[in-house]
């Protein structure tokens, strides 16, 4: 079981059922939703610039297509910070996109550990486990 699980994801829904397939299944102590990634970014940045890495979570499951700052722009901010993060939190694009060029995208980002398809499922979820 993780200590504590993000969803940046504008969508309530999206987020409402995440949440609950993850308790439902134990996956983590704590899990937080952000429907706005400025927040989430800025919590995580300053995690990292006062070394208060307990105050990061295991994993991040980050969707694509948000307004202000999408998920692209909260991988791009996180780039100073990447080498530190590797370590410490795995991130999960958790999106409805099935474009190729998305995906290989994703692969260009040291943090990022997948690319998952909404909505998540067990099986998805014991995979990550196991990893």
């Amino acid at each position: 079981m993780y200590s504590k699980v993000f969803i940046v994801d504008d969508d309530e829904i999206s987020v409402f059922l995440t949440e609950t397939l993850l308790e439902i299944v134990q996956f983590t102590q704590s899990c937080i939703g952000f429907s706005c990634a400025t927040h989430a970014i800025a919590e995580i940045i300053s995690a990292v610039t006062d070394k208060a890495y307990q105050k990061l979570p295991d994993i991040i499951f980050l969707d694509l297509n948000m307004p202000h700052m999408s998920g692209w722009d909260f991988l791009d901010r996180l780039l100073p910070y990447e080498e530190e993060l590797l370590s410490k939190c795995q991130i999960y694009i958790l999106t409805s996109s099935v474009d190729q060029v998305d995906m290989d995208k994703a692969q260009k980002y040291k943090v990022v550990s997948g690319f998952l398809q909404k909505p998540l499922d067990e099986e998805i979820i014991k995979r990550i486990s196991n990893s």
